[in-house]
């Protein structure tokens, strides 16, 4: 019953992203009317000449960048936390479980504080905050299976005590940091913002989202087992140990890239797999192009309340996460029956 219905859930959520991404392109400490907006786009899109070179600059150059970023990280945070949940069997684990967000954050705050990689210019925040993700998923992985292997236990406890050690190194870098704004930068980046996008920042998450994403569909056989339990997974013939390796590879990859484009952006991770599976059930195959699309749709909405809240002043996404994400999950969770791991 539950299978029959994600196509029109598929289709209601991929009709709404649409509608909303047309009228994001509208919002902003500039309104815009969406009649100009539309004309902007069809123009850029058939070659024609721009109704209004001003329109034209805000929003083919700063506006849809940014909309079309908020789609991407989205939709890869989303199955994310979808597959995390799959591989550490837990309901409360979100993309930033493995350490990587800690990582990233010592990354970014030693470019904030110190100029590290002052010589990549508009790509050093991000380049400090990928180097700093792909180490701590590198000890992280290092420590577990030189502990025994990537168990369940033995990842969220690793992750967890290594993310509070990141955490720690990242704020001794603040206290001795002489610039009495890097708290505030830090902390900002920490929140979340897609302030920064542009077109040449696109490419990286889309690519690392679609391939990704397709490979995770391509197994979601494999998850669904795993989700059980590696017992019935190994009875299966599922290669347990080869797929909980490249989960926490692929997982490494996926989120450190995001991270390092936009920040922490937390709740999306964690709640809107569950979201998903409350829509059309717990089976990969279903439940993750739905979590791709609710955590789309979901960053989009949350990123144009962003924008307008406190005009001209953006409001960090974790803030606005939070504050909007937790009441919709609770009222979801409390229209259903909702069992985690369940394969209906």
């Amino acid at each position: 019953m539950r299978r029959s219905r994600t196509g029109p859930v598929l289709l209601v959520l991929a009709l709404s992203t649409l509608l909303t991404t047309a009228f994001s392109t509208s919002v902003g400490a500039e309104q815009l009317p969406l009649p100009a907006v539309l004309e902007v786009l069809a123009a850029r899109l058939t070659g024609s000449p721009g109704p209004d070179l001003t329109f034209d600059t805000i929003v083919w150059h700063l506006r849809l960048p940014r909309t079309l970023l908020a789609l991407v990280v989205g939709a890869g945070l989303a199955i994310a936390g979808a597959a995390i949940q799959t591989l550490v069997r837990n309901p409360l684990a979100d993309p930033y479980l493995l350490g990587v967000s800690s990582g990233a954050s010592v990354g970014a705050t030693a470019v904030i504080t110190t100029g590290l990689f002052a010589g990549a210019g508009i790509w050093a925040l991000s380049a400090g905050a990928l180097v700093g993700a792909f180490g701590a998923a590198a000890l992280v992985f290092a420590i577990a299976a030189a502990q025994g292997g990537l168990t369940p236990l033995r990842l969220v406890l690793t992750g967890t005590v290594l993310g509070s050690a990141f955490s720690a190194i990242a704020s001794y870098l603040v206290f001795r940091s002489a610039d009495a704004r890097a708290a505030e930068s830090v902390l900002f980046w920490l929140l979340g913002s897609l302030a920064g996008a542009d077109w040449d920042r696109l490419g990286l998450p889309l690519a690392t989202v679609l391939l990704l994403g397709g490979l995770l569909l391509a197994g979601s056989g494999w998850l669904d087992a795993l989700a059980i339990g590696p017992d019935t997974a190994a009875a299966l013939g599922v290669p347990v140990r080869f797929l909980r390796n490249a989960l926490f590879a692929g997982l490494a990859v996926l989120v450190g890239v995001l991270v390092a484009i936009s920040g922490g952006i937390g709740f999306v991770g964690l709640v809107i797999p569950h979201i998903a599976r409350l829509l059309v059930g717990a089976r990969h195959r279903a439940m993750l192009p739905v979590a791709a699309l609710t955590g789309a749709l979901f960053l989009l909405c949350v990123d144009m309340a962003a924008r307008v809240l406190v005009r001209p002043v953006e409001v960090p996404l974790s803030v606005v996460t939070g504050l909007v994400g937790a009441p919709v999950f609770l009222l979801l969770l409390g229209r259903r029956r909702y069992r985690f791991g369940s394969a209906g």
